[in-house]
């Protein structure tokens, strides 16, 4: 819907620069824009600007800064709030609150109505994808808020006793007095997994609010850790709990807690999971067709993104609009696919068929648009397909959240063979642990698969299966920096079927940090929305109460949603071998971006630069060039480390000046 920005500082800020740091988001919102600087308690001064992408209520009755109206005895303007997203079920809340005096038909000021009369818990209430900031006179408070699942971003940085917030990373980086500290720590791990995780980021003192996550910031430090919420309580961030800081960070909706509590109440019918999961996947898609601009559906061929359009022109009195793009190269052209579905469906079908350089073409603008590094090269394809979506429509539906609610990457069969052979793999490594046997390698000169295996011991990582080379190569090319590369934290999950556990680990990491930061990053680029409806919050929550046979039995992935969509379209058309998208990383970074890559290994702007090992990282890149792999004796391919050490340096560069 927009961007947002923001902060609350003793330090003057004018508003020619709060307007300056709104600018740089004007791809996610060029309808409109507002920035207001409001006199606050305590030697404060709280900003709040917006830019508008025009959904829902396209008079300007809409415009952000938006102030509450008198209710619940508080008065007139008590409440300024700016938001960006989508609160699907804010006709429903506005019903509740009738006896609010509403100025417009957005969803906007329901959030101040909700505010007013329930307080901060009234995001419990929010079903939508949302980021806001609130800003209450009364209690001298401003609080961040970030929707179940995160699909919308919401940055701060925490400087002493100010705070400063946006939507993207740019807002902030044009901030006066920012320092732009690059945190060093984060690096392997980024090299690693290709994106960085929320609550980090890459700069020092700069987070992300959590997915499901609230951020109060007090300006009277004495009511910093007044309950607004006491059931929030436990979930309390320990860094903030009694240390008499003026920010309190907690979720009101965790995964795993979440996860517990409605595991708790399965539903072991199938046939009654089928036809209710159906239901509120129908409502849900329903509910995001709500909008006074064209709308249209991101549209594969795949089961998720299929299922979805097919429940929108069901619920559609015309033609949905529905896009796809082809790869001239064959073994990666799914759009024939898409085309079929699409005929079947009857929806208004455009079809884009590109070429390598077209691809290409957008490698020079990733650290644009998205401007922390990010090096998940299908952001390239999802960049192409929302350029071509905004020629018609304003909003897209997309498929997203299939794969990690319902066990469908490939991936989840792999951890679920490595679970059936843990054992042999502890024996495998107690062998080559043998001085003898270690010394001579052993452990190297194993097929990668038995080597994943074999190292895979620390029981907070089990479903993290990985070679220890590429973890070792991240830390060597950042040395002295200890994050570990995986993510330590699968026994606060307490599942022993290995495929749960990941899936559960991927809907707190990869999803959130990966997928919809590109989907986000890559749609608002072109100033379009994409809305999920599989990751509507009661289709995530029912998803859990449903036992894992019903998502995954004998090897078929995904089974109930397949089935659903079986309901729509004939299973001939969809029942084929996932493709996916992949960028010849290889060809590009050895070919077209060779020269680009080997500047950005040069050891004397390495030294300069003073972020990576400059001999070990000029090495690796000429060896990598040369034979494909980081060093002798490896046998495997690092092209994709070596394009996240590519977006980085592409990334630096922008921004840091080089």
């Amino acid at each position: 819907m927009c961007g947002i920005c923001g902060f609350v500082s003793t330090r003057p800020v004018t508003r020619e620069q709060l307007k300056s740091m709104n600018d740089t988001m004007v791809h996610r919102g060029p309808d409109d824009s507002g920035e207001e600087i409001f006199p606050a308690a305590f030697g404060y001064q709280v900003g709040l600007a917006q830019r508008r992408l025009s959904i829902l209520d396209l008079s300007e009755l809409g415009h952000q800064p938006m102030h509450s109206q008198g209710y619940c005895g508080a008065p007139e303007g008590s409440v300024t709030v700016v938001y960006n997203g989508e609160i699907y079920n804010f006709q429903e809340l506005k019903a509740e609150l009738a006896d609010y005096p509403f100025r417009s038909s957005c969803d906007t000021e329901v959030i101040l109505a909700a505010y007013l009369k329930w307080g901060i818990s009234c995001v419990e209430r929010l079903n939508g994808m949302f980021a806001a900031a609130l800003y209450d006179r009364r209690r001298q408070a401003v609080y961040l808020i970030r929707d179940r699942i995160g699909k919308k971003p919401l940055y701060y940085w925490l400087d002493g006793e100010n705070l400063v917030f946006g939507s993207e990373l740019k807002p902030i980086m044009s901030c006066p007095g920012f320092p732009g500290t690059i945190r060093r720590e984060v690096l392997p791990r980024f090299l690693f997994q290709q994106y960085i995780n929320a609550p980090d980021t890459i700069f020092e003192n700069v987070y992300k609010v959590e997915p499901g996550g609230i951020l109060r910031f007090s300006l009277d430090p004495d009511a910093a850790y007044a309950a607004d919420a006491p059931e929030y309580a436990e979930n309390v961030s320990r860094q903030d709990r009694g240390n008499g800081r003026r920010v309190r960070r907690w979720k009101y909706w965790d995964i795993k807690k979440v996860y517990r509590e409605c595991s708790s109440e399965p539903v072991t019918d199938y046939g009654q999971a089928k036809s209710e999961l159906k239901e509120l996947l129908k409502k849900s898609v329903a509910s995001r067709m709500i909008a006074d601009v064209p709308l249209g559906s991101f549209l594969s061929g795949g089961y998720d993104s299929s299922l979805v359009t097919a429940i929108a022109q069901e619920c559609s009195g015309t033609p949905v609009k529905t896009f796809s793009i082809g790869f001239a190269e064959e073994r990666f052209n799914e759009a024939k696919y898409a085309k079929a579905v699409a005929d079947y469906l009857g929806t208004d079908h455009t079809e884009m068929i590109i070429d390598e350089q077209e691809m290409l073409r957008l490698v020079e603008s990733i650290p644009q648009y998205y401007d922390e590094p990010f090096a998940d090269s299908s952001q390239i394809a999802t960049m192409l397909v929302s350029q071509l979506a905004r020629e018609r429509v304003t909003v897209a539906l997309s498929g997203d959240g299939g794969d990690e609610f319902y066990c469908g990457y490939n991936l989840y069969e792999k951890v679920a063979q490595a679970q059936i052979l843990d054992a042999a793999g502890g024996l495998v490594e107690r062998v080559c642990s043998l001085p003898g046997l270690k010394q001579a390698g052993l452990m190297k000169r194993l097929p990668f698969r038995v080597q994943a295996v074999a190292q895979n011991r620390d029981r907070e990582t089990k479903t993290q299966l990985a070679s220890s080379d590429y973890i070792d190569t991240a830390h060597r090319m950042v040395p002295g920096a200890a994050l570990n590369c995986k993510y330590p934290m699968e026994s606060a999950y307490g599942v022993d079927n290995w495929q749960i556990r990941r899936m559960l680990l991927d809907m707190d990491t990869y999803l959130p940090g990966d997928i919809l930061c590109k989907v986000d990053r890559a749609s608002m680029k072109y100033s379009l929305e994409a809305r999920c409806p599989i990751l509507d919050r009661e289709v995530m929550e029912y998803s859990f109460r449903l036992p894992h046979s019903f998502k995954y039995e004998k090897g078929v992935k995904k089974r109930i949603l397949k089935d659903i969509a079986y309901d729509y379209i004939p299973k001939e058309l969809l029942d084929r071998p996932k493709v996916g998208f992949g960028v010849p990383l290889d060809k590009w970074l050895r070919g077209p971006l060779k020269e680009q890559l080997l500047t950005f290994a040069d050891p004397a702007f390495l030294k300069r630069q003073g972020i990576f090992d400059a001999d070990y990282v000029s090495g690796l890149v000429k060896h990598y060039l040369e034979t494909g792999d980081a060093g002798p004796a490896t046998g495997a391919n690092f092209s994709k480390v070596t394009w996240s050490f590519f977006t980085f340096q592409q990334w630096y560069c922008r921004y840091k000046g080089e």
